[in-house]
This record gives structure tokens, sequence and C-alpha cells, in this order.
């Protein structure tokens, strides 16, 4: 049993939104914390779309989420709202599939005009999934992640430590 869930609602593994989950993911490795990764783009389209409950890959994707302590929900933003990719999976979660989940929210956007995305679209729907404890959200602006060769990124320092602050906090509230 993995201790966090990761969702990831980026519409490739090419997105900029990888650099912050790459950095993420090391420090849960550094921090001996064991995740499992749902990459929602990898999920069968037509049982997303088609809202199969049933379907044997949603399920397992649903089991690692309900396995975990944590939850780390990794989205863009598309049109001043969290991406349709993260809500078709949102919307396959049992009803208060999040109950009892620390919930951190790691956004990535074109503007700080969208940096209320996480308040005001996002985190009504993880509380209406059950959560109550959801980390303040990490916002960061896509430029601040500068794409590498080999698909790989580097993230601005001022990013890397919000990002390490939020991650610090959600490994402390798994682990009491």
């Amino acid at each position: 049993m993995a201790e966090v869930a990761i969702i990831i609602g980026a519409p490739n593994d090419y997105s900029r939104l990888n650099g912050i989950l790459d950095y993420s993911i090391n420090l849960l490795e550094k921090a001996g914390i064991s995740y499992d990764i749902i990459k929602v783009h990898e999920l069968p389209a037509e049982d997303l779309i088609q809202a199969k409950f049933n379907s044997e890959e949603i399920k397992n994707a649903n089991k690692k989420v309900e396995n975990s302590s944590g939850v780390l929900i990794f989205t863009p933003v598309y049109k001043a709202a969290y991406s349709g990719i993260v809500k078709t999976y949102l919307d396959l979660l049992p009803q208060k599939g999040l109950e009892d989940k620390i919930i951190l929210p790691l956004v990535i956007g074109g503007s700080f005009g969208h940096l209320l995305t996480i308040e005001y679209a996002l985190n009504p729907v993880l509380s209406a999934l059950g959560a109550t404890y959801i980390i303040n959200g990490v916002y960061t602006i896509d430029k601040d992640v500068e794409r590498l060769d080999n698909n790989q990124f580097s993230l601005k320092e001022e990013v890397q430590q919000r990002i390490e602050k939020n991650i610090d906090a959600l490994i402390k509230a798994i682990s009491d």
C-alpha cells in the first residue's frame, strides 16, 4: 500500500506539469514516502468519458486512492479552471473517495490571473468528494518551469521552495 496517490491531469508526458511532478516525486523519495501514480491520460478514454465505474482500470486507479493516506493532484489550468482530464477521473471516484485523505493540489497555469483556480474551482470539488484536509495548493506559472533536453525540466528556486514547503506539510500530516 502506497502512502500517497498521485493523480496527474497532464494531457501527455511532455507537459511542463511533469517538471513539478518529477520534483515532487524526488521529495517524496528522499523522505522515504511510497507512492502510486495515476496518469489520467493513460486510462482508457472510453471508460472516462462514458463513466464506466466498473472498468478494471478505473477500479485499479480508485484502489490506489483508497489505499493512500495522502493525495497529490496535479493539473494544468485551461480556460480559468482545472483540466477536464482531471475532472473526468474525479467524477469516477466514489462519493466520499477523498474522505480522511490529506490533499495537496499542484497547479500550473499561464499567468497569475488563474491563481484562484485552486480555491474556487478545484477545492470545492475535492470537498464534495469528502476532503476535509486540503493543504494550500501550489500554483506555478508555466514560464517558471524550463523545458530541458530529454523531457527533463528545471524549476525556478522560488517554485522549488514552495513545493518543498507544502510537500513537507503533507508528509508531516500523513505521518501524524
